[in-house]
């Protein structure tokens, strides 16, 4: 049997508009503050519904709770991707990172642990890794991690951590360094995408520690 197709209304995103594909509506609404968005199942009732008010189809029956607005369609994530996490030792204060395919859970690079280190220095050193590691092999897969301050980060190629350098984390920051100037001396193509925990689960990359 055919698949239905689906059709995805943006109201609120970088460019608003009827999409025929989730990963052309996931263009417009990745990482943007309050995006509004919904599937439909007919072209002419998106189109309709894209010039009517967006609370119309996304609140629930009944009355919303007070101070929640609506819940938005969130969709699922890209399965031919990357997932990047870090875990840190609350004790030790170790910290190691990974990444892995996202649907097949393939482990693909694991580094650590180093000490001394922070879990969104670890996020950080992941994404670029898991960059460098695509553009070697000519690959324009997406990238997922979860957290938006390493994502942050990547974006104005600078690891922004207050955490003091130290002999036992030397090498770490030379990790970092190595980061920077990898993101400041090269460009890529790979989108970076934040991994909805609240809607998705847990991150495929999770070291399953917690």
């Amino acid at each position: 049997m055919a698949k239905t197709p689906k059709y995805y209304v943006v109201w609120k995103g970088r460019q608003k508009g009827v999409y025929d594909t989730w990963e052309a509506c996931q263009e417009q609404i990745q990482n943007f503050p309050g995006a509004l968005y919904k599937s439909f199942e007919s072209r002419t009732v998106a189109e309709k519904a894209l010039g009517e008010k967006p609370h119309i189809h996304l609140q629930g029956k009944g009355q919303e709770p007070a101070g929640k607005g609506p819940k938005l369609f969130v969709g699922k994530p890209i399965a031919d991707s990357i997932a990047v996490d870090a875990a840190w030792n609350t004790a030790t204060g170790d910290m190691e990172y990974q990444g892995v395919h996202a649907s097949t859970k393939q482990l693909l690079f694991c580094q650590g642990p180093f000490p001394d280190g922070t879990n969104n220095i670890g996020e950080f050193l992941a994404i670029v890794h898991a960059l460098a590691w695509l553009k070697q092999r000519n690959s324009d897969l997406p990238i997922y991690s979860d957290s938006r301050t390493a994502i942050s980060w990547v974006q104005k190629k600078t690891a922004n951590t207050k955490l003091a350098e130290t002999p036992r984390n030397a090498q770490l920051f030379e990790l970092i360094d190595r980061a920077e100037n990898w993101l400041k001396t090269n460009t890529y193509y790979n989108k970076i995408l934040k991994w909805e925990t609240e809607h998705w689960g847990e991150n495929p990359a999770d070291f399953g520690r917690k």
